[in-house]
């Protein structure tokens, strides 16, 4: 059986949970990532992920998003 990692604990989220987490909105969180100078996206193929410190790391930095 396998158990749930909470989001606090995971190194990288999806778009829905990095929005759970964040409280930021998915497509905003989507236009961010989209950039290719965007430190905080990871590519898994096709398959998107955010790596959740330097996400923290980004927001912590930014007046408005």
């Amino acid at each position: 059986m396998l158990k749930e990692v909470p989001i606090w604990e995971k190194t990288n989220l999806t778009i829905e949970e990095a929005a759970a987490y964040s409280g930021i909105g998915i497509n905003k969180i989507r236009e961010l990532s989209n950039d290719e100078q965007c430190k905080f996206v990871l590519w898994v193929g096709s398959k998107r992920l955010i790596k959740r410190r330097l996400f923290d790391t980004y927001i912590e930095r930014q007046y408005s998003i």
